[in-house]
């Protein structure tokens, strides 16, 4: 089991910046996987970014590349989320998840995350 909370949402003006926090206790943290996801209303949950155990490979959403970087510090048990330049259409409850994984992988999909935050509203005004 892996329990998971979010931190660090609120609300800024587009153009500012936010960082997300994701505090993980339970199992080992460094051999999970994970991943930072997103769900505007009326949306479908939509990836954001992940990251593999050892956090030298991430991959980011198309519409987040070049504004938001995912990292962790497995020492701190703890995932990252930095957002910059942020815009109006990143306004969303923004979840953190993770999955038992190790090596280089990492996941995209929502199905292939076995455990979930509560989530952190971010609203970002224009």
């Amino acid at each position: 089991q892996v329990q998971l909370v979010e931190s660090g949402g609120g609300w800024v003006q587009a153009g500012g910046s936010l960082r997300l926090s994701c505090a993980a206790s339970g199992r080992t943290f460094s051999s999970v996987a994970m991943g930072w996801f997103r769900q505007a209303p009326g949306k479908e949950r939509e990836f954001v970014a992940a990251i593999t155990w050892t956090g030298r490979i991430t991959s980011y959403a198309d519409s987040v590349k070049g504004r938001f970087t995912i990292s962790r510090d497995n020492a701190k048990n703890t995932v990252y989320l930095q957002m910059n330049s942020l815009k109006p259409e990143d306004t969303a409850v923004y979840y953190c998840a993770a999955a038992p994984a190790g090596g280089s992988r990492y996941y995209v999909r929502t199905i292939e995350y076995d455990y979930w935050g509560q989530g952190t509203q971010v609203t970002v005004s224009s």
